[in-house]
């Protein structure tokens, strides 16, 4: 087998032959009339043999003998067979696409819709084009795509191979695009708020540290898709709003988690977390509907049913105290630390909220839903509101799916006082060394004295969701993930 650069070697011989003969081997301009997917749509209203179209392509196989040539041509909408026949074309042309053209190559063909003798719809080539002359074979036509990480160095090449995994991006644009027209649909306004703060919020994660040179300040990349800005609009008189948007967190990497992602936060003024669960749980079962046509699922070794006409609802203090005997609101931080090396579940940080949120995370990966959790600590729950009957418990509501939490809604906390005083517990965790404590915002609590409507919040990690659903990491379900750069030998 020819080496890489043998091979390189003769496609840039070609290169140099069309250029010889005064062809540009990289042209702006085509003129093509269709694209394969309209030629293969309207194939029978074309008279045969009469009626002229130009396609254009890549070569995906090239084959044939003496004077006649088959090849497969693909523009991303569909693919349709090439016939080149010598003695029914200038054998000038015929020639040089045979001596010149390789797969990979991008061309155009001119020619009449034609049926082969074993009924393969074709067009029949009078004249071609070069369009653009690859000096790379594509994989199958060398020695393929060995590992994931050659697959994600070169995602255009996996793509281009790899039609179950095309169809999956194209579902995944799909999916987002179902979220949004679905918020569109019931009077949500889309808005864009800053990726890069001086305090982040809306989360409890790592941030990215960055330097803003003009003010000569630190900044951090944003760990939430704006709600603490979100909440500022409800403030300034928007009624319901929405941002699908990309954030970052300086965290380790796992199937289900990458440092940067796409998640979608909405917030609806006068709506509560009972109301919220009610149009969270219609939103949901219409966007996943719409993207994959089933509402049942296999994936991570669970099974779940999204058509059931309510989700259960599930409390996050009974379930912890049922499957590991301890009762998050009452027992000791050594009693948690003695259960969970009971369990042989290690953690990070050894403050109380951490060691209820591993003892949860335990329990967790146990459920397969779908339910809704609900009476949230608020221990665990900075942002959200406590529960009239029960202040050491939120209005807060989490999808579990497959042992995961896919969403994140609550009543949003609109006391100033209390937003304040759950800040500075957030504070005193960070100067105890816990990384994951949320930043205080002064002027957000400022913004909250000024009033904020009462308003149910709403986030989900739909590209988590998303792999859950497809039952793939959630690395293969993003189109270029990022990787350490390739060390030379």
């Amino acid at each position: 087998m020819a080496s890489l650069e043998e091979l390189r070697a003769d496609r840039l011989k070609k290169k140099a032959l069309l250029e010889e003969q005064g062809i540009n081997p990289y042209p702006a301009e085509t003129h093509r009339t269709d694209t394969i997917a309209l030629f293969i749509d309207r194939f029978n209203l074309y008279e045969s043999g009469k009626d002229i179209v130009t396609l254009a392509g890549r070569i995906m196989s090239k084959r044939g003998q003496g004077g006649i040539t088959f090849c497969d041509i693909y523009d991303g909408t569909g693919k349709i067979q090439a016939f080149f026949k010598a003695d029914e074309m200038d054998k000038s042309i015929y020639d040089l696409f045979v001596d010149t053209v390789d797969i990979g190559d991008f061309v155009e063909v001119i020619g009449t819709a034609y049926t082969t003798q074993r009924g393969a719809q074709s067009i029949f080539v009078q004249d071609w084009k070069m369009l653009t002359k690859s000096l790379r074979p594509i994989p199958d036509a060398w020695y393929g795509l060995k590992d994931d990480d050659e697959r994600y160095r070169k995602r255009y090449l996996d793509i281009l191979q790899n039609t179950d995994l095309r169809d999956m991006f194209i579902k995944k644009a799909k999916f987002w695009q179902s979220i949004r027209n679905f918020l569109i649909n019931e009077d949500f306004l889309e808005v864009e708020t800053p990726t890069l703060e001086v305090t982040t919020g809306g989360a409890e994660a790592r941030p990215f540290q960055a330097h803003h040179n003009d003010f000569d300040m630190d900044v951090y990349m944003r760990i939430s898709v704006g709600e603490l800005w979100q909440k500022r609009l409800l403030a300034a008189g928007f009624p319901k709003v929405f941002e699908i948007g990309r954030v970052y967190r300086n965290e380790g990497s796992s199937p289900e988690h990458l440092q940067e992602f796409t998640n979608m936060e909405f917030y609806a003024a006068y709506m509560d977390y009972n109301k919220g669960i009610e149009f969270t749980e219609r939103m949901l079962k219409t966007v996943v509907e719409q993207t994959f046509g089933t509402l049942q699922f296999n994936t991570r070794g669970h099974s779940f049913d999204l058509s059931a006409p309510e989700w259960p609802r599930i409390s996050y203090v009974d379930i912890v105290l049922e499957k590991t005997g301890i009762n998050v609101l009452e027992a000791t931080e050594d009693e948690m630390k003695a259960k969970l090396a009971e369990l042989g579940v290690s953690y990070k940080g050894a403050n109380k909220e951490r060691l209820t949120d591993t003892l949860w995370k335990y329990c967790r990966k146990q459920i397969s839903g779908p339910a809704w959790l609900i009476d949230v600590p608020k221990l665990v729950s900075p942002l959200a509101k406590a529960k009239p009957e029960n202040p050491l418990l939120t209005e807060r509501v989490q999808l579990i799916l497959a042992g995961a939490e896919c969403t994140n809604g609550f009543s949003e906390l609109n006391d100033p006082v209390d937003q304040a005083e759950r800040f500075a517990l957030q504070k005193q965790l960070i100067e105890s060394g816990d990384e994951e404590a949320m930043m205080s915002d002064d002027e957000f609590v400022e913004m909250l004295e000024h009033g904020m409507p009462p308003a149910f919040g709403f986030g989900i990690g739909g590209e988590r969701f998303f792999a859950f659903l497809v039952d793939k990491p959630l690395r293969e379900t993003q189109l270029f993930p990022l990787l350490k750069p390739r060390q030379d030998n």
